[in-house]
């Protein structure tokens, strides 16, 4: 089948609405605040091979590294059936940390072989391990929570009984994981359906062709992007910071970008070995910070979709930072590393494409995990990013306290947090001045302080405390970011990157975000 343009326009707004609805499903049923309330989850539409077809706006970290996922789904089970529905989260099958619990399900639209899968990805806030929260300062994937291969949650429609209570027995807020997964699975229906019902409306024949269309329509247009870059070799460096034995370590991520005609090629050979501590990247993670990169350079008008990925080369030496080897710790690798592998890249080609690239943004995701006992006696687990400064672009200023890059959620609202929580929200500010001056400036950070009211376990993994968010072209360094702790008797602590500490009620722990660099020399040099 000929693809019409305007046809081809059609299906691409009918399958991303799908993939929406299917998110709108999801965080409607969810219990827990960090997928109602700040949208940490994503969704998304595969084809009969496990290529991705659509995806929702959600998250970049997810959505790059889903198809991975999905492929590892397709090489476990040998027979699908209406009603099935895989789980997994182990980040060496698939997927990029614990506590990112991924669902697959096929669509038959006739006959006995799918003819789709749709996806789901959503941080759970608690998946057990060394700390609640389930992103400890481990050492090794076993200690970071439960470790879900890929594998029937359910079978025909009927669910497996003895997983599920598994899981929930793994885990410190088990209400809140069933309810959350039920929600998934709500998502997976709703998307089903819909595609059942495009089909029935267009024709089988149609929607198959369209599916494919599409992705060889984005992988036309990204080609043909990538031909106007100047060729070239570029490279680029920053570092991750690691606390070891009370000891700061600067581990450097080099990349080295190839731009050749309508090929793009990203080597990150010189990055530091993989390390003792959970700052490890799987390589999902690595391809999808690259092709979040080249997404966002190519143009929203181009369809996300598995034609972008191949014009798209990844050398991650294994063993490293960026592709480590099991059984590495991996819980900061999805959330740390991954910002720091764009940044890296984005420095590269701020050599290619200076008047494109904006300056640094704050680099860091400010995981904040709070989790303990309740005054009720229930337990609770807390997971939250916090926002920062936007780099500022060649043409405007940066954005103020926003997600930026690999993470693309909400501020969670204080109301929202103090229901839920044995804690009170006592400031929540913008950090004015933090932003690099420029000629843009960068956007500021922001000053969130949580005052406990029972004793809790709290775990930070945090980066740009110590290498500030570089500015371009000029432009000066954004302000690093700053977490104290103040315990009950006044005495305040300056708190590394990456700790964790078991704290009193009164206690009141204050997380300062880093601001964006500038852009261009500031108008009054």
């Amino acid at each position: 089948m000929t693809a019409d343009p305007i046809t081809l326009e059609l299906y691409r707004h009918r399958f991303a609405s799908i993939a929406d609805e299917m998110g709108v499903s999801l965080q409607r049923t969810a219990y827990s605040p960090n997928i109602k309330e700040r949208l940490d989850f994503s969704c998304a539409v595969f084809d009969a091979d496990g290529r991705m077809v659509a995806q929702a706006a959600h998250i970049p970290v997810h959505l790059g590294a889903m198809p991975d996922s999905v492929a590892a789904a397709l090489s476990a089970v040998s027979t699908w059936q209406a009603g099935d529905l895989v789980i997994l989260n182990d980040p060496f099958a698939g997927g990029t940390h614990l506590p990112d619990i991924t669902m697959v399900s096929p669509v038959f639209l006739e006959g006995e072989t799918p003819d789709f899968f749709v996806a789901s990805r959503a941080h759970h806030a608690d998946v057990g391990g060394m700390t609640p929260g389930s992103l400890p300062l481990s050492t090794e994937l076993y200690q970071e929570g439960l470790i879900i291969p890929p594998l029937k949650l359910y079978e025909g429609g009927v669910l497996n009984e003895a997983v599920l209570r598994l899981i929930l027995r793994n885990v410190r807020t088990p209400d809140e994981r069933r309810g959350d997964l039920a929600a998934q699975r709500a998502a997976h229906l709703t998307g089903e359906r819909r595609l059942r019902e495009l089909a029935a409306t267009h024709g089988r024949e149609e929607v198959l062709a369209y599916a494919q269309h599409l992705q060889t329509y984005s992988e036309r247009r990204t080609r043909a992007a990538l031909r106007t870059w100047p060729a070239g070799r570029y490279t680029f460096e920053d570092v991750i910071e690691h606390v070891e034995d009370g000891r700061l370590h600067l581990l450097p991520i080099r990349v080295a970008v190839t731009i050749a005609g309508e090929t793009i090629t990203f080597d990150f050979t010189g990055t530091a070995p993989q390390m003792r501590g959970s700052l490890n990247a799987v390589l999902s993670i690595t391809k999808s910070a690259c092709a979040y990169v080249v997404r966002c350079l190519v143009g929203d008008d181009v369809p996300m979709n598995a034609g972008c990925f191949a014009p798209l080369h990844v050398h991650a030496p294994e063993g490293t930072l960026v592709n480590a080897r099991p059984p590495a710790a991996v819980a900061g690798g999805n959330v740390e590393t991954s910002q720091r592998i764009v940044d890296v890249v984005l420095g590269a080609l701020a050599q290619a494409l200076p008047d494109r690239i904006p300056a640094a943004s704050q680099g860091t995701m400010n995981n904040v995990t709070i989790g303990g006992i309740a005054p009720d006696g229930t337990p609770f687990a807390y997971y939250e990013t916090l926002a920062g400064g936007m780099g500022a672009a060649p043409t405007a200023d940066g954005l103020t306290a926003v997600h930026t890059h690999m993470t693309n959620t909400r501020n969670t609202p204080v109301e929202a947090l103090e229901r839920a929580y044995p804690f009170r929200v006592v400031r929540y500010a913008i950090r004015r001045g933090s932003g690099g001056r420029g000629f843009y400036h960068g956007g500021d950070g922001l000053i969130r302080e949580y005052e406990l009211l029972t004793e809790a376990t709290i775990t930070l993994l945090t980066e740009r405390r110590v290498r500030a968010p570089w500015g371009l072209q000029g432009g000066e360094d954004g302000a690093p970011g700053v977490n104290r702790l103040v315990h009950p008797d006044g005495r305040e602590e300056r708190l590394p990157p990456k700790c964790s500490r078991h704290v009193q009620a009164g206690s009141r722990l204050c997380i300062e975000t880093p601001g964006g660099g500038g852009w261009g020399t500031p108008e009054d040099v």
